[in-house]
């Protein structure tokens, strides 16, 4: 328990006094660095959780949730185990291949995706903006393509296209690659660059011709209720195509998603030597406030508070400092973290550059995503810190001499 005597002599240092101005400037920076670096952790963490979580949000919105591709063995959707269909919000057939997408002296590598046009209204994108009053089918000989491809090769809705396959068809003069003209009927914006840029839509049978493809090698697509507890149902849809690859939306982006744990990891024990270094400073602040009330120790000494005592008041004199400033740390980083987007448009705006660009980082705007459980641990490791930095100097002040103290007074 701390007495009342321990808390006022505690208060009585804490205050600012005129005698002791460098002292005062070394708590001040205390202070601060200690609140900054909070604040930097909180807001470091809630930019890249938000980022991690946009990330996955976008992937799950634009990809299958799990995909299973036959070894040339035809999917039947009337067949599917009930299980499976109680999991599942959508079950969708679909077909891929790459092309080449001409427009006029411009040429583009794109993934074209193949969907019956009944199919293709069930895709989450749709809930994204559509560029187009008629964007839910996908007729034959009609191509969807993304806002980022439209803005490259200059194109709009109803103007048409040449796509080269890879898929090559038999002349006189030899094998030359099969080539087909599509009509845009939609324009859509994922809010993710890279698929805005490099896939496109087309209707299934379209491209099964155009790649001399069947329903053998059709894939399912399979849409869950619930995306996030992927592992455990992508194991139920195994033992369901026991002879098929299943892959989910989490195998496919497995190292992007590693190289972010990581990143995020590093860049946590990289911020928070700036709690380290500050906190340090509370050693030299203390250290000095131990010399210069040598006389109040040993007066209080002398009066019969306990050294136990005298440890109270110093430790709790450097962990009140190193609190206040981890509280109005929290305060000042969750403050950025919800407005940090508001942030980068001022900056950009005011000093006309781009921050967080969107071809770069796959997101329009910046996210921010406040965990309280990582707000707890910063918290928890910044008190920690004040507290293992403030025994030293605690225990120091305990140990001096009274009658040494007092010999020249």
């Amino acid at each position: 328990m701390i007495s009342t005597l321990e808390k006022e002599v505690t208060l009585r240092f804490l205050r600012a006094r005129k005698k002791d101005g460098f002292l005062n400037v070394i708590s001040i920076f205390s202070f601060i660095g200690i609140s900054l670096g909070v604040a930097v952790l909180i807001i470091v963490m809630s930019v890249m959780n938000g980022f991690r979580a946009e990330l996955i949000n976008k992937i799950v919105g634009f990809n299958p949730h799990i995909t299973v591709q036959t070894y040339n063995n035809r999917i039947k959707l009337d067949s599917i185990n009930q299980n499976l269909k109680n999991i599942s919000k959508d079950l969708i057939l679909s077909n891929s291949g790459e092309a080449i997408i001409i427009k006029k002296n411009i040429s583009k590598g794109v993934l074209l995706r193949g969907y019956k046009s009944n199919d293709f209204s069930k895709l989450k994108i749709f809930e994204n903006k559509f560029l187009s009053d008629n964007n839910d089918k996908l007729p034959k000989n009609f191509i969807s393509i993304g806002k980022e491809l439209s803005f490259t090769l200059n194109l709009d809705i109803g103007d048409s296209v040449t796509l080269m396959s890879s898929v090559g068809i038999e002349t006189l003069i030899g094998s030359l690659p099969k080539q087909k003209t599509f009509l845009i009927s939609s324009i859509f914006e994922s809010g993710m660059a890279e698929f805005d840029n490099n896939v496109a839509f087309v209707n299934l049978k379209t491209l099964e011709q155009f790649f001399n493809l069947d329903e053998n090698d059709r894939n399912l697509e399979i849409y869950l209720n619930n995306p996030k507890n992927i592992e455990y149902q992508k194991s139920i849809i195994q033992n369901n195509f026991p002879n098929m690859f299943v892959s989910s939306w989490s195998d496919m982006n497995s190292s992007l998603f590693s190289a972010l744990k990581v990143e995020r990891n590093v860049m946590f024990i990289i911020l928070s030597l700036i709690i380290i270094v500050a906190a340090f400073n509370i050693i030299s602040g203390l250290t000095i406030l131990v010399k210069n009330k040598t006389r109040d120790i040993a007066i209080l000494k002398s009066i019969g508070v306990l050294n136990k005592s005298i440890v109270k008041i110093f430790f709790l004199t450097g962990v009140t400092i190193g609190t206040l400033a981890t509280i109005f740390g929290i305060v000042l980083g969750v403050t950025f973290s919800l407005y940090v987007e508001n942030l980068r448009e001022l900056l950009s705006s005011v000093f006309n550059i781009s921050l967080f660009p969107e071809e770069i980082y796959f997101l329009s705007s910046m996210p921010s995503e406040i965990n309280p459980f990582s707000i707890l641990i910063i918290s928890i490791c910044s008190i920690f810190i004040t507290i293992i930095v403030s025994i030293f100097p605690a225990l120091k002040a305990a140990k001096l001499d009274p009658i040494k103290a007092l010999k020249y007074e």
